[in-house]
């Protein structure tokens, strides 16, 4: 499972996720097209296997940045 979130500014405080996809291909569109046209926007694609850390939230890595 893929989790697509936008940032302004690389800041970690305006992080708002906008969709989760099954298929990175379809990740990769959707968060280019979220953030066509927005100065100051960048977006993050994180990967997801459904295992959770000791403190019951999902492990995540990033899979793309842009």
């Amino acid at each position: 499972m893929y989790h697509i979130y936008t940032e302004k500014n690389h800041s970690e405080f305006t992080k708002t996720e906008i969709a989760q996809c099954k298929d990175y291909d379809t990740a990769l569109q959707k968060a280019q097209k979220a953030i066509e046209g927005k100065d100051g926007y960048n977006y993050i694609i994180e990967e997801t296997d459904g295992s959770m850390n000791i403190y019951g939230e999902l492990n995540s890595r990033v899979v793309a940045e842009g």
